[in-house]
């Protein structure tokens, strides 16, 4: 059985200690699309260590190696070549510094049976150095051919668009080396750069990381929405409906519902879905 719910419900996974400096947070940054135009007030802010603040999406890195181990976790045996990265969540309990030590701890907390997949939920906390909360992550896993095994199917999608006219609209345009960029994060699977493994994951040509995508939202919200304030983010839910190619232009609508801001992101060249039932979540004043 290539997934054991019993097993694999509430297992741990491998965290450990991470760490960050401005470099890094600054390669993010202009691997989600930061630095245009170049000498803009708040572009900088994204891009000089002298002014330098944090996108909350930022806060998915220091945990990357412990969504890679889910396929390792006991009682999962599944192709990795057949794994998407189907939602993604980040709860931001404190400002993500620019610089600091963490620690890591994850487990998975449910599988669900899909139909045609499987989608594996792990969560992980990121605490600094003195024991502090700064986030907790909660990823997706979906694999494609894993489902039928009897499991419960999960709870619907929320933050459903609104059935009317978004409130704010933004294009993000996207280079064609984006991935090769965003990659120098952490993120080094070959489905973003090589194009023969791409092939192999069904696509003609290497696609941008999910999780860059998900950046480019965050930041299209905070600047548009927030007064680029990256403090007013209480959390970040996503689901990833579809692929985007570097080089292509990410449309992100806004609706602000309460407390929260309802997001949809599509491409502007396909008028295919990249992201969908997802919302910010906006710290009350």
């Amino acid at each position: 059985m290539p997934i054991d719910r019993d097993k694999v419900v509430g297992a741990e996974l491998a965290g450990g200690p991470a760490m960050w400096d401005p470099d890094d947070v600054i390669l993010y940054h202009l691997g989600v699309g930061a630095g245009v135009p170049a000498t803009d007030p708040n572009e900088l802010s994204y891009t000089y260590e002298a002014q330098l603040k944090v996108l909350p999406s930022f806060g998915v890195l220091s945990v990357f190696g412990t969504l890679a181990g889910v396929v390792l976790a006991d009682g999962i045996s599944v192709n990795p070549m057949m794994i998407l990265h189907g939602e993604q969540s980040i709860t931001i309990h404190k400002p993500l510094p620019t610089t600091a030590k963490v620690d890591n701890r994850g487990r998975v907390i449910d599988v669900f049976d899909k139909g045609k997949g499987a989608l594996i939920v792990a969560e992980t906390e990121t605490r600094d150095e003195q024991g502090d909360l700064l986030c907790t992550n909660r990823f997706g896993i979906f694999a494609r051919g894993e489902g039928g095994f009897g499991g419960p199917s999960g709870p619907a999608p929320g933050n459903a668009a609104p059935d009317r006219e978004p409130d704010i609209v933004v294009e993000s345009p996207t280079l064609p080396q984006q991935a090769l960029l965003y990659r120098l994060s952490g993120d080094k699977n070959p489905l973003h750069a090589d194009p023969n493994m791409a092939a192999l994951g069904g696509y003609d040509r290497p696609i941008l990381h999910g999780l860059c995508s998900y950046g480019i939202v965050c930041k299209a919200v905070v600047d548009n929405a927030l007064d680029g304030d990256v403090t007013k983010v209480a959390g970040y839910d996503a689901r990833f409906a579809g692929v985007l190619f570097p080089g292509e232009t990410i449309v992100t609508s806004l609706w602000r519902e309460g407390d929260a801001i309802i997001v949809a992101a599509s491409c502007k060249e396909r008028g295919t879905p990249v992201i969908s039932n997802s919302a910010v979540r906006v710290k009350e004043a």
